[in-house]
């Protein structure tokens, strides 16, 4: 297993964290926490000795300033940056045939170790491309993946895709994390739910969650 970083996380998963050689799928609506999912994930990879590869539509730089918001420290323990600027490789959301290459590349020069990757360029992909191009492209590239001892994670914004084509996406993966905004009253909690995981019981149920300055709290809903 492959911790998510978070152990409340891990503990709602029911065992030690994301199964091995899988794909998981983060979505959820912009600036409710997806990214801090990746965030720990590839921390909790770089304090094992995993390869963590990281690829973002961002700058490095970019990323690098949102992270000390959720207190990970990417000083000491560095991913490898796959980003529009700033890394060891370009990314150009516009070249498919670039992405699949570069990660594939990765993955074969770095097989003896367990690697970790993580991409918030889903659903740039998406906008720029027709969905059964990308559906086409991610099957293959996911298949890819699971040759290698590694866990692939990416986020989705909820909103910008047509259900038809969410329902496509989250069919493609392993494991979906759906994290949402609920209005009650004038309150707005964050709920996250395990729509499905590769392993464990289908748990249909929501949960409160929030951020803290040493990770993650999860609880039953309502509490």
């Amino acid at each position: 297993m492959a911790s998510s970083g978070f152990a409340a996380l891990d503990n709602l998963l029911g065992s030690d964290g994301y199964p091995d050689r899988s794909t998981v799928l983060v979505v959820g609506p912009p600036g409710i926490g997806k990214e801090a999912l990746g965030y720990w994930f590839t921390y909790a990879g770089l304090i094992q000795s995993d390869f963590c590869l990281y690829n973002t539509r961002l700058s490095s730089k970019e990323v690098l300033q949102d992270v000390k918001a959720f207190n990970v420290d990417f000083s000491q323990r560095i991913p490898f940056w796959f980003s529009s600027s700033g890394g060891q490789l370009k990314f150009d959301v516009n070249d498919l045939a670039g992405l699949s290459f570069n990660i594939k590349d990765i993955l074969k020069k770095n097989s003896s170790r367990r690697i970790r990757i993580v991409t918030d360029v889903l659903s740039s992909l998406l906008m720029l491309n027709q969905p059964d191009t990308i559906y086409k492209f991610l099957t293959q590239l996911l298949a890819d993946t699971k040759q290698y001892d590694s866990v692939f994670l990416a986020t989705l914004e909820e909103g910008m895709h047509p259900p038809n084509v969410l329902a496509a996406m989250q069919q493609l993966f392993d494991g979906v994390v759906e994290l949402k905004l609920y209005e009650e009253g004038l309150r707005v909690l964050p709920l996250l739910r395990i729509r499905k995981m590769r392993g464990v019981l289908p748990q249909p149920g929501y949960y409160n969650f929030a951020f803290t300055k040493t990770g993650m709290e999860v609880s039953a809903y309502g509490k």
